[in-house]
C-alpha cells in the first residue's frame, strides 16, 4: 500500500513538473510574441520615420522648385524692364530725331524766306532802276 502511494505521489509529482514546463514553456511563447511585436513595432517606427525624411525630402524639392520659379519671374521681369528702358531710349532716339528734322525744316524755311526776301530786295533793285 505503502509503495502504491509513493508511485502516484511520484506521478504526481511528475505531472506538476510538467505543469511547470509547460508554464515555462508559455512564458518563452509570450516574450518571443513580445519580441515579435516589439520588432514589429520597431519596424513599423522605422518605416514611418523613413516616409517622414520622403516627405521633408518632397517639400525640400518643393520649395527649391518654388524658389526656381520665383528667380526665373525675377529674370523675366527684369529682362522685361530691360525691354522697355530699350524701347523708351529708341522712343526718344526717334523723337530727337523728328526734332532734329524738323529744325533742318526750319531752317530751310528760313533760308528759303532768306532768298525770297533778297529776290524781293532785286526785284525793287530792278524797278528803281
Amino acid at each position: 500500500m505503502r509503495a502504491h502511494e509513493q508511485g502516484r505521489e511520484r506521478e504526481r509529482e511528475r505531472e506538476r513538473e510538467r505543469e511547470r514546463e509547460r508554464e515555462r514553456e508559455r512564458e518563452r511563447e509570450r516574450e518571443r510574441d513580445q519580441e515579435r511585436d516589439g520588432e514589429r513595432e520597431r519596424d513599423i517606427e522605422r518605416e514611418r520615420e523613413r516616409e517622414r525624411e520622403r516627405e521633408r525630402e518632397r517639400e525640400r524639392e518643393r520649395e527649391r522648385e518654388r524658389e526656381r520659379d520665383r528667380e526665373r519671374e525675377i529674370g523675366r521681369e527684369r529682362e522685361s524692364e530691360r525691354e522697355r528702358e530699350r524701347e523708351r531710349e529708341r522712343s526718344r532716339e526717334r523723337e530727337r530725331e523728328r526734332e532734329r528734322e524738323r529744325e533742318q525744316e526750319r531752317e530751310r524755311e528760313r533760308e528759303r524766306e532768306r532768298e525770297r526776301a533778297r529776290e524781293r530786295g532785286r526785284e525793287r533793285e530792278r524797278v528803281s532802276e
